[in-house]
């Protein structure tokens, strides 16, 4: 029995491995772990999302490790495991964050888009998770976290690459939690739900005439919370699935989506 339950979420000297951990999202999530002790490392696709990602880190008093790599090339990933056991250490948790997205209806969508989709948003956390699963395996455990989505369990119109993706993701979680749980590596998932970030911005800002934009009321409507998520809402969660407080929690997807999945939608005002 732990003398104190905080200590549980202690991640004092472990190492976070956050893909796309630069920006949005996954800095959220780096800003968190490194809050409760652990040591940040990222990579972007270009050297100026590594500077922009360091310059970040660096202005709240954190000191992260930042390397070019493109997630769904093999060869790449490997190589940038090697500098960071070299430079850093072994990981200790996987953040599979890095993601796209294409907005397209299906019967305008090329298969070589779809492809793309895919290989970001699926096939690169599958890279990822093959190249820290052997050094975890050796040490006696480890955290996989991938961050699945809404879409991992509805469809939506002009998604149908990134819902394909994500649900995999989902499947992908369960299965590496079913093979390498006797390992002590725990693999569960994220599912966000829509998050107020200044990508989504746009969608947010009133109408001349006071309005709400129609798809901030539609996204209004279908939340019981009555409001968009922020990053800072994913990052308990986020902190739980890689302490030692989830160590019996395996091939979970935990929804931070203010209670969209759970909810038909709003009802007329006098329907009874």
């Amino acid at each position: 029995m732990t003398d104190n339950i905080l200590k549980l979420f202690s991640m004092k000297g472990k190492i976070v491995l956050i893909t796309g951990g630069a920006h949005g999202i996954g800095y959220s999530f780096g800003i968190a772990y490194a809050q409760v002790g652990a040591k940040i490392v990222f990579n972007a696709r270009h050297q100026a999302g590594v500077e922009t990602g360091l310059a970040a880190y660096e202005k709240e008093g954190i000191k992260a490790y930042g390397y070019v790599c493109d997630v769904t090339d093999e060869t790449a990933v490997a190589t940038m495991m090697q500098q960071i056991e070299a430079e850093v250490g072994s990981v200790d948790v996987l953040v599979n964050n890095a993601g796209i997205i294409s907005r397209l209806p299906m019967l305008d969508m090329t298969a070589s888009d779809f492809r793309k989709v895919v290989d970001v948003d699926l096939t690169g956390p599958f890279i990822m998770a093959k190249a820290v699963l052997p050094a975890m395996i050796q040490k006696g455990g480890g955290k996989i976290i991938n961050i699945c989505s809404m879409m991992s369990e509805l469809g939506r119109e002009t998604v149908s690459a990134y819902a394909a993706a994500k649900g995999g993701l989902k499947m992908l979680t369960k299965n590496i939690a079913s093979e390498y749980g006797k390992y002590n590596i725990q693999c569960n998932g994220i599912g966000p739900g829509y998050i107020a970030t200044e990508q989504t911005k746009p969608l947010r800002e009133r109408q001349t005439d006071g309005s709400r934009h129609p798809f901030d009321a539609f996204i209004i409507a279908k939340t019981p919370a009555e409001r968009w998520g922020k990053p800072e809402d994913l990052q308990g969660a986020a902190v739980f699935l890689a302490s030692d407080a989830s160590n019996f929690v395996n091939g979970h997807i935990l929804y931070v989506d203010g209670g969209i999945l759970a909810y038909i939608g709003k009802q007329p005002e006098y329907l009874w």
